[in-house]
């Protein structure tokens, strides 16, 4: 398992090192993720009442905490506790896999990252679980994007430094964090 993560890792490098490559992030930045956590807020409500959308919340909240990203899936599991005999529960886990993750692209997302394709290679650099944000990128549209070249850390800064001893780099973040090498300045926007 660890040798095909390295080969991975090597042939990311490999990527880098060929051409500029500008590293997206996806959670708002490419994608307004605030919508998603607004429907499903709205849904926990609807479905489970006040209370425990705020039992919801706080779960979540010490997960990230915890882990250092989002983990719906996980705080969800946690959040079954009590509810077992609960059939509205199963839904939510649709719910989160099956969202239109489409809709919340931001405008011109999709231009974006086609100029970008005109410079150099674009690729996503993005954080959290193994499940979700895959599920999350191929459904908005943007792992086709940028033609599966997709990579998710459990925290994508670290994974950002590590590509910023490579040339020809671009990262743009949702924190309006930037880092650049190889000449190539990263800008906001």
């Amino acid at each position: 398992m660890a040798r095909q993560a390295d080969s991975a890792w090597g042939r990311y490098k490999a990527l880098m090192l060929d051409s500029t490559v500008f590293l997206l992030d996806v959670d708002d930045t490419l994608l307004d993720n605030y919508r998603f956590g607004d429907d499903l807020e709205t849904r926990l409500q609807q479905t489970f009442g006040a209370a425990e959308r705020d039992r919801y919340r706080a779960i979540y909240s010490a997960l990230r905490d915890e882990l250092g990203y989002a983990d719906y899936l996980g705080a969800l599991q946690q959040f079954r506790v009590g509810l077992e005999d609960c059939i509205e529960l199963l839904q939510m886990s649709a719910f989160m896999l099956e969202y239109p993750f489409a809709d919340p692209v931001y405008p011109r997302a999709f231009e974006a990252i086609a100029h970008l394709r005109t410079l150099g290679t674009a690729a996503v650099l993005s954080d959290g679980d193994v499940v979700f944000q895959p599920r999350k990128i191929q459904r908005s549209g943007i792992w086709d994007a940028v033609d599966g070249r997709v990579r998710i850390e459990v925290h994508k800064e670290r994974a950002g430094r590590n590509a910023a001893l490579l040339s020809g780099f671009a990262l743009r973040d949702d924190r309006g964090q930037a880092a650049a090498a190889g000449g190539n300045e990263a800008r906001a926007g």
